[in-house]
């Protein structure tokens, strides 16, 4: 299973799709009636949608699944009592699936045969998406939840975060526990540590500095650069996401701790807590579809 994208509904997508393309360092992909996709240098049609609405809110985050990881979450979802329903993409690469709703709102969505288009070059484009993470007012919870429905697994623990993974990276998403249920941020994956630091530099020439980094976190291990957009969500410059086999060791928050004032390996960065606790509050999830075993 692999994440590809994250689709976002906000009043301006035009002005999102502007700032994500000259100056964030994506191409455009595709615009559909009022909706624009953006690519990044790999083979997915599109990393992130917007879409236009008088709200803000997450429409769905989608990942990439066989059949049968498709039909083993379909049934996991109806034994649970989750609210889903089939689906039939109508986004650039297509595919079919299921839409599926988390027990904190988080509305993830599952597809089989989505087509894929030729990889371009760009050293500063984002590769792909490396993950999404999401709010949540249970993170333990959550944790468990996505193991025993969507056959995720827990990678680590922290005082702030659950870790979770969808194969060999160490996270695709993860739940913070923050005490409420929200969009975390979007984690754009780069070629390497230069095309992360040309990032900042390109976003300096643009005078905005980064809300933290650059770092390189615990769990993970991945060099990062948190900015909040001008549009409103949090979205990170990230590279080298640790790859971990099968029978990682699950850490626990006493084995991911600090020296005093540190938050990360590096200790050089500042972090805008107020800040970025202001943009991680504001994508909510919002369900604009019926649950086919309720009808509701």
């Amino acid at each position: 299973m692999k994440l590809r994208s994250i689709e976002l509904a906000l009043p301006d997508p035009a002005a999102a799709a502007a700032f994500m393309t000259d100056v964030w360092g994506m191409a455009p992909a595709d615009v559909i009636g009022t909706t624009h996709y953006l690519r990044g240098s790999g083979s997915y049609p599109y990393l992130v949608a917007f879409e236009q609405s008088a709200d803000e809110f997450v429409r769905s985050t989608t990942f990439l699944c066989s059949a049968e990881e498709l039909d083993g979450i379909s049934g996991r979802a109806a034994a649970a009592g989750w609210p889903h329903r089939a689906t039939v993409s109508e986004d650039p690469g297509g595919g079919h699936g299921l839409l599926v709703e988390l027990p904190e709102g988080e509305l993830l969505r599952f597809l089989v045969d989505a087509g894929e288009v030729e990889p371009i070059a760009g050293r500063d484009l984002p590769v792909k998406l490396t993950h999404v993470v999401f709010n949540s007012a249970d993170a333990e919870a959550s944790g468990l939840a996505v193991e025993e429905v969507l056959g995720f697994r827990v990678s680590d623990r922290t005082k702030g975060m659950v870790f979770v993974r969808c194969n060999d990276s160490h996270h695709s998403t993860a739940f913070a526990r923050a005490g409420i249920s929200s969009l975390n941020h979007i984690a754009f994956e780069m070629e390497d540590l230069d095309a992360v630091m040309r990032g900042i530099g390109r976003l300096r020439d643009h005078a905005l500095a980064p809300a933290w980094g650059p770092g390189r976190h615990g769990p993970g291990a991945n060099v990062y650069a948190y900015y909040i957009a001008p549009f409103g969500p949090v979205i990170e410059f990230s590279t080298a996401v640790e790859k971990v086999p099968d029978d990682y060791r699950v850490g626990a928050p006493e084995d991911w701790t600090w020296p005093e004032n540190r938050i990360d390996q590096w200790g050089i960065s500042d972090k805008d807590f107020a800040g970025l606790r202001r943009a991680e509050e504001r994508f909510r999830f919002r369900r604009d579809w019926q649950d086919e075993a309720q009808g509701q």
